[in-house]
């Protein structure tokens, strides 16, 4: 037998309060493209994080090429031959292609000869970029194209990708599935971590099952079902969201002929966005990242002021009135970004209870926090949306993002909204949660609140969704009925082919 390119023996990392990796044994042969699975929690990040030298284990060994293996930072990584595409991006908007390309280089070249190589590299694997441009003007297919051609100029032996389709429209997934396989033939191996198991089905050749830090099994995706999959991941059947039957009620929210600026320099302004959501409907909404996606979703918590006329809530108009003031009258809203944005890192979960939720839940008395309803409020979050953290006092920075995601949708459910706008409810979240928080959605719904979900998740949307419409270049294309929609068309839809309009549901 040939010797594994990667060697994991026994790898053993544990935090206060928690073992993340737990005796981990698995190994990556030569040209493969090996599939790490679990939960949320399960220990994937921690256990990517040592073989990338970010994180040093308590206990266990590594070898890599056959030669021991312990790198203490990325650097070192790096120069043995591992390369590592995040979840979360690390570029600069303000800069460009190659001077983003050159910051993340040991020694990088003079930039003319840096541009010329990406070009060919970009080329060649069929991810095209251009060099001088500013990535804050890019999609965020693009942007994930820089990391990407940022690797490749390491002639990495080993490329780790974590959530790499999380932003990409269907037809940017198989031109990433396309650079992959060519990668793979060419002797590249690849350690992949998805939630998305149909693609793990249709790429990776093994994978590696986690569970609460320990390796619990193992399995050939092209032979093992999703569901099957699932089931070893969470140690259970897999529970399929279901949408119970519900007639629509009258209009909850009604958008005008909306157009905003963007607050950020390298956003994209709404224009003339026109909308209609029922109660009891689910509107789901696709769209690439950056195409507006986020001041959508400010426009209508109230982050972003609007014109008054321009947003009516049961009929009355609400453009110009703040977030409290809206929340107040049954709007709420969950955003993109978890961590910082919907949640403060530093406080403690009773804290971020008690941020969303003290007007609604009546948690402040005489301008006072009840921090004895704020502690119930926050517990009843935890046990109902099966949040993994050892108590309410803990900071919302030490909850893993799945954990985190759940804490937060379950914060303002629970607060019974009549009209809900999410923005990526299940971004980052395993099959088990994802399945959990859709069904709350469609719970929510069936009760006879008026759900608007924004995300890149089509499957997701194509699950809980009555009607669909999709966001780009800040336009949102003509509502139509969920039912019957094929993936292609909603990818053309995305790209901003609209098409012919189908009646509203």
């Amino acid at each position: 037998m040939t010797t594994p390119l990667l060697r994991i023996d026994g790898l053993t990392k544990a935090y206060p309060g928690v073992v993340a990796n737990d005796d981990v044994s698995f190994s990556i042969g030569r040209g493969a493209v090996h599939a790490l699975l679990g939960e949320n929690g399960a220990g994937k990040s921690t256990l990517v994080k040592m073989v990338y030298g970010l994180v040093r284990p308590d206990s266990g060994a590594m070898t890599f090429e056959g030669k021991p293996f312990a790198p203490n930072n990325p650097q070192e990584a790096r120069a043995s031959g591992i390369a590592m595409v995040f979840q979360h991006f690390s570029l600069f908007e303000a800069l460009d292609v190659a001077e983003n390309v050159a910051l993340g280089m040991e020694n990088p070249p003079p930039m003319r000869a840096l541009a010329a190589r990406i070009r060919e590299v970009s080329e060649t694997y069929g991810l095209p970029l251009t060099p001088e441009r500013l990535v804050g003007d890019l999609s965020a297919g693009e942007r994930q194209r820089v990391e990407i051609i940022r690797c490749l100029l390491q002639d990495p032996q080993l490329l780790i990708m974590d959530e790499p389709t999380s932003v990409l429209t269907p037809q940017e997934v198989e031109i990433l599935f396309e650079t992959l396989r060519k990668l793979q033939s060419e002797g590249t191996s690849i350690l992949y971590i998805s939630h998305k198991l149909e693609e793990i089905r249709a790429l990776c050749d093994s994978a590696t099952i986690l569970r609460l830090g320990k390796v619990v099994g193992s399995a050939d995706p092209k032979t093992t079902s999703a569901g099957e999959l699932a089931a070893m991941m969470v140690g259970q059947e897999l529970k399929v969201p279901t949408a119970r039957d519900h007639t629509l009620g009258d209009v909850a929210l009604e958008i005008k002929d909306l157009s905003v600026a963007s607050p950020g320099a390298f956003g994209t302004s709404l224009r003339n966005v026109s909308l209609s959501l029922r109660k009891g409907e689910v509107l789901g909404i696709g769209g690439v990242a950056g195409n507006g996606q986020d001041e959508l979703l400010g426009a209508l918590s109230g982050e972003i002021r609007a014109p008054a006329a321009s947003i009516l809530l049961e009929g009355d108009r609400i453009g110009q009135l703040g977030p409290v003031a809206r929340r107040g009258l049954g709007l709420l809203a969950a955003p993109e970004e978890r961590l910082g944005h919907a949640a403060a890192p530093g406080m403690s979960l009773i804290e971020n209870g008690a941020l969303s939720g003290w007007l609604r839940r009546d948690l402040v008395s005489r301008k006072l926090v009840d921090w004895k309803k704020a502690r119930t409020f926050a517990e009843e979050i935890i046990e109902t949306f099966d949040v993994r953290t050892p108590g309410p006092g803990v900071a919302a920075r030490a909850l893993s993002g799945g954990n985190l995601q759940k804490f937060v949708v379950g914060r303002e459910i629970l607060q019974k909204p009549d009209v809900f706008i999410v923005n990526q409810p299940t971004w980052g979240v395993d099959a088990s949660a994802a399945a959990a928080i859709r069904q709350a959605l469609l719970d929510l719904a069936a009760k006879g609140a008026a759900v608007l979900v924004i995300s890149q998740d089509l499957d997701e949307l194509m699950e809980i969704s009555t009607s669909f419409a999709a966001l780009n270049e800040g336009r949102l294309s003509p509502v139509r009925s969920a039912e019957g929609l094929t993936v292609e068309e909603i990818g053309l839809m995305m790209g901003g082919a609209h098409g012919m309009e189908v009646a509203h549901v």
